[in-house]
Parts: C-alpha cells; sequence; structure tokens
C-alpha cells in the first residue's frame, strides 16, 4: 500500500508548530519569514499565484492551515482531509514550511511564530477590515510585524470547484486514514474473517420489496394522460430489518431475528427467504394486519409508480413483551434494532425495548424515514447507531447546520459510543468521541463504480459495520467494511445479500488501484 510517509522531502515540509519556531529562530533573524494562512480545501490557481507573490516579499514561506475540526463554512467540507491538504502545499516548490494549525483561527500561532510578514488576499480588503483581520494585524502590530494584501485580478473559490463537480480523491483520502490509524488491507481481510460466527438477534420490520418489470406501451386512450405498460416480469426480496438479517448471516454470523408478519402468502415467502439463507426466525404473525409489502413499477429502468401494502399502526402491547422474552432467550454478541416504523418501534416501545437487553452484547440501531417518522434520538445509549442525513436533520429539527456540526451534535444528544452518518453519494462521516479534536472524527467517500441500485446500500453498511466493530472494536475498520458493502450494494439491482467474496473482491480492486497511484 503506498506510504505517505514515502514521500521524502515533501512530507519533510510538514512540520508542528513547536518544530517550525526551532527552526526558523526569533525575531531578528538573519533569513525572514513570511506566513499564508488558509483553508487549501482544494489548491487552485488563486492559491498559487497567493502564494508565490508572498513567497516573493520574503527568505521564507510558511503556509499554515486550518485543521479538520475547524472547517463549517460549506456543506460536506473538507473535501480534502488535513494530511493531503498538507502534502499538497508541501508539493509546491514555493512553499517552504507546512504547519496544520489546530486552533480556529491563527492568531496564536501568529503570536508564538512571530513571522516578519502575514500575507491577506486582497478580497479580505474590499469591504473595510473585517473585526477578524484586524485582530490578526493587532498581533502582528505587537512584536513588530507587518501585514500583506496580496494583489488578485482573478478569485477562485474552492467551494465552488467541489460543489460543481468534486475531484475523485476518494482512494487517496483512504489511504490517508489507514495510514494515520495503522490499517492495512490484510487487517481488513482479518476483521473479516473474525466476523464469522459472531451471533446476532435483529429486531425489527419486515418489508417485502416487489420489483414488477414492465415495457412502456403508450397512452390508453387519448382522453386521459393514463400510461399503459405490459408486464414482463416480477421479481420478490425480503428487505426492511429481513435483509439486514440476511446480510449479516451472508457475512457468516449466526443470526435470529424477531418481527412481525401477517396471515398472508407474503409471511409464507418471508419465512422460505430467511430458512433457505440460514437465518433463525422467531415470526410473531398479526392477524389484524399485512405482512408489509412495497411494489414498484420499473420501465426502461425508471421507477413509474410505487404501490405500498402496509398497516403502520403499533404493534398489539400483547406482542411487546413477547420480544422482550425473545431478546433475552438466546445469547448473542450484538443486537441490532432495525427501525422503519410500521409498527414494532415507537417512543413508547423503544424504552421497554432496550431494558430487556441484556449487558455485555453491543446495542445498534438505525432508524430509517423514507415514508414514516421514525427518530434514531429515540436509541439513547446505543454502541452504534447509522442515520442519513435527512434521518439526523429530522431528529434534530435542523436544516440549516452544515454536516459536521450536525453530525456532532446527533452523536452527543444520542448518548451513543459510534455514529456513522451516511451522506449518500458523498460517503460516510464518523463520529467517535464527543470533541472537536480532528482525531474524534473522519471521512469515507463511497465507493461504487457503476451504481445501479442505491436502494438498500445502508442495510449492507449496518451489517457489515455491526459485525467488524464487535470482531475488532475499530470503528475505523467498521466505516471502512461497511462503506465497502454499501458500494457493492449499490452496484447490483435489488436488495440482495452481500457476501464476504463480494467484499473482498471490492477490497481488491480499491488496493490495486493504490499500489498503481
Amino acid at each position: 500500500m503506498m506510504d505517505l510517509k514515502d514521500t521524502g522531502a515533501y512530507q519533510r515540509k510538514v512540520k508542528t508548530r513547536e518544530e517550525l519556531k526551532e527552526i526558523i529562530g526569533p525575531r531578528p533573524r538573519s533569513r525572514t519569514v513570511i506566513m499564508c494562512h488558509g483553508t487549501f480545501d482544494l489548491v487552485h490557481p488563486g492559491h498559487v499565484r497567493h502564494l508565490m507573490y508572498a513567497k516573493g516579499k520574503a527568505d521564507l514561506l510558511v503556509a499554515s492551515l486550518t485543521s479538520d475540526a475547524h472547517i463549517s463554512k460549506a456543506n460536506y467540507r473538507p473535501f480534502v482531509p488535513q494530511q493531503l491538504r498538507a502534502m499538497n502545499l508541501a508539493a509546491l516548490e514555493v512553499v517552504d514550511y507546512v504547519i496544520i494549525d489546530e486552533d480556529p483561527t491563527p492568531i496564536r500561532s501568529l503570536g508564538y511564530l512571530q513571522p516578519d510578514y502575514f500575507a491577506k488576499g486582497y478580497e479580505y480588503t474590499g469591504s473595510g477590515v473585517h473585526p477578524k483581520t484586524q485582530e490578526e494585524i493587532d498581533v502582528l502590530n505587537s512584536y513588530g510585524g507587518e501585514v500583506l494584501f496580496t494583489p488578485g485580478d482573478i478569485v477562485f473559490s474552492s467551494s465552488r470547484f467541489i460543489e460543481n463537480e468534486p475531484p475523485k480523491i476518494h482512494v487517496e483520502k483512504l489511504v490517508a486514514l489507514m495510514e494515520s490509524e495503522g490499517i492495512t488491507f490484510e487487517g481488513l481481510r482479518n476483521a473479516l474473517d473474525k466476523c464469522h460466527g459472531l451471533r446476532v438477534h435483529v429486531l425489527g420490520d419486515t418489508i417485502v420489496d416487489s420489483y414488477i418489470y414492465c415495457t412502456p406501451i403508450g397512452s390508453s386512450t387519448s382522453k386521459t394522460p393514463t400510461l399503459s405498460v405490459k408486464l414482463e416480469e416480477q421479481v420478490d426480496f425480503v428487505g426492511g430489518a429481513a435483509i439486514v438479517a440476511k446480510h449479516l448471516c451472508a457475512a457468516g454470523a449466526d443470526v435470529t431475528f424477531s418481527t412481525v408478519l401477517g396471515d398472508d402468502p407474503s409471511k409464507d415467502f418471508v419465512l422460505e427467504e430467511m430458512e433457505k439463507h440460514g437465518v433463525t426466525c422467531l415470526p410473531i404473525i398479526d392477524q389484524t394486519r399485512p405482512t408489509t409489502k412495497k411494489a414498484a413499477y420499473i420501465a426502461n429502468g425508471y421507477r413509474l409508480l410505487k404501490v405500498d401494502q402496509v398497516d403502520s399502526r403499533p404493534v398489539s402491547n400483547k406482542i411487546i413483551p413477547q420480544f422482550t422474552q425473545a431478546l433475552g432467550s438466546v445469547q448473542v454478541d450484538a443486537y441490532v434494532f432495525s427501525d422503519f416504523r410500521h409498527g414494532i418501534f415507537s417512543k413508547a416501545t423503544i424504552p421497554e425495548l432496550t431494558a430487556s437487553l441484556p449487558s455485555g452484547p453491543l446495542r445498534i440501531a438505525d432508524s430509517q424515514v423514507a415514508s414514516r417518522w421514525g427518530n434514531i434520538l429515540d436509541f439513547q445509549g446505543f454502541d452504534l447507531i447509522t442515520p442519513n442525513e435527512k434521518e439526523a436533520r429530522f431528529s434534530l429539527a435542523d436544516q440549516d447546520s452544515v454536516v459536521r456540526p450536525l453530525a456532532l451534535e446527533l452523536y452527543k444528544r444520542s448518548g451513543c459510543k459510534v455514529l456513522i452518518l451516511k451522506m449518500g453519494a458523498r460517503g460516510i462521516i464518523t463520529y467517535r468521541e464527543a470533541s472537536h479534536d480532528v482525531r474524534a472524527f473522519f471521512t469515507i467517500d463511497a465507493f461504487a463504480d457503476n451504481v445501479v441500485d442505491p436502494v438498500g446500500a445502508g442495510d449492507a453498511l449496518l451489517a457489515y459495520a455491526t459485525l467488524s466493530l464487535r470482531a475488532t472494536d475499530s470503528p475505523v475498520i467498521s466505516s471502512i467494511l461497511g462503506t465497502m458493502a454499501a458500494a457493492v450494494a449499490c452496484e447490483h439491482d435489488g436488495n440482495t445479500p452481500i457476501s464476504p467474496e463480494q467484499l473482498l473482491d471490492k477490497l481488491a480492486i480499491v488496493e490495486r488501484r493504490i499500489q498503481y497511484a
């Protein structure tokens, strides 16, 4: 695997604040020092012109960049993690040294290093001196330094570049994360092996997903816009919590599944599927409700219509004690509550179900609100929760915050140990500490090469993240394997279980790309 430490002179340019002070020495110096500060999320021509101008004013140019923990000016930022941003700057001949500033502003670094000059972009003077810029000027004035405003006839925006078309650096970002955590691909493969034989009890709502493939014929009459299609094929899948159970079983786990089913043909289909895939099913048959079924009519790859057969009222009070008894009847390594808000989970039932869990096994929860009003915050104090961004915003009643502060707030409010926030095509952000420290969180981009059907990707992530967290106690390994499982799921039509062999193939592809790079 590519080693960031093997980048020679570039890496040697990246220093801590203390190391840099030792190198440049105190004022007055024989060699003058100028410092630039910024996010440098994507180093673009505007940055290069700014740095070149600054270098022309002093002997040594120090580029200081804001750490990941303090970037929140746009959604999904920073796009490039701080280790790679530092390397991008260090690779520029014009830059002599790079530091990663762990503070939200460069004020303390300016006072500590005392550069002779501090270069600011001209745009900061466009409408008068900003109060934060004035604070920097005051620090420079306190020891005799000087602020220089670099001229600029062209202004480029990293945010605009990223929002228009994010660059494909998912491999480089993964390398940086794995290097910082001491994780190898062999370690990921070993983690997969350790998942085999783990015992998991899944409780949740079963859904039967029907994909009804059609061929458009045209409008049935000239008087109405009714679309006429020819039925070609119907394919049924078990979905909801049932597919989570199948993913876990496919990964090699010993799975028990508790759910509610109606007394209908869909029930028979579900039980047959569970038995065929090795899942021990403990169903409760409710004569008063149908098995939840969702049919999608598809023509030429487009979903024309969805028809749901569902009764989402809360289950009977007599059913919950049966679940609590079932949860305690089998010794397991992890419990997974897979909530689609179709009757089992509610604000009233979740505390009772959670209280019935014995101490020791991991407690995992996922609450999906695609068409229902679930709230991931109902699951308090769990070891792992895996909501998506929409679910997080709903639970916090927050439509405005950018993702990282949103994730941190959800992490704090839920009291969980690990939060994996799914961001769709943007990948995931994981929090493992309730802190602004850069080690408290990390991001992993999506790795799907050819997205065929993203439905169910979160279920695959949930399953493999659960098992690998239990097997290794590593949120990073858990997040990587969960992300890779989600990528494999996206590359196949229909909600089908992902096998370890498929995941190993995906890891091999990514590893080859890294070796090639």
